[in-house]
């Protein structure tokens, strides 16, 4: 199942998806977070200076903000994918499961008939009381 088929098909649905998934995938980027971190380091005199925010509060409210951001949405990213490429995997392996089962029980219903027929045989045998 894909995200489309989850999100309702109205028409402003729709664009507002396209625009997150585009915004997504635009600040989800490493090149992105450089950005972001030249910015940062851009305002970093200005909290420096006496009377400015500070280095703990230009750290906490500027840099981390803006330049984590990007980099969890990379790592998201790669999860996802790795995720993906693993449900994949698990999904052939089921699919070759399944068409082998018919092949793995043939043995096992000869065995069957085989047992069967031997426990007849020998129920035939005992005598009736």
């Amino acid at each position: 199942m894909k995200t489309a088929d989850v999100i309702p098909r109205t028409a402003s649905t729709r664009f507002n998806s396209w625009l997150a998934v585009k915004i997504t995938a635009g600040v989800g980027t490493m090149w992105c977070a450089c950005a972001f971190a030249a910015i940062a380091f851009i305002g970093l005199p200005v909290a420096l200076k006496p009377g400015g925010e500070g280095i703990i509060a230009w750290i906490a409210q500027t840099f981390l903000q803006l330049v984590l951001l990007s980099i969890i949405i990379v790592g998201q990213n790669i999860a996802a994918a790795s995720s993906d490429t693993r449900s994949e995997n698990t999904f052939k392996d089921a699919e070759a499961i399944l068409s082998e089962a018919p092949e793995i029980q043939k043995p096992l219903q000869s065995q069957d008939e085989e047992l069967i027929a031997a426990l007849k045989d020998a129920l035939s045998k005992v005598p009736a009381q």
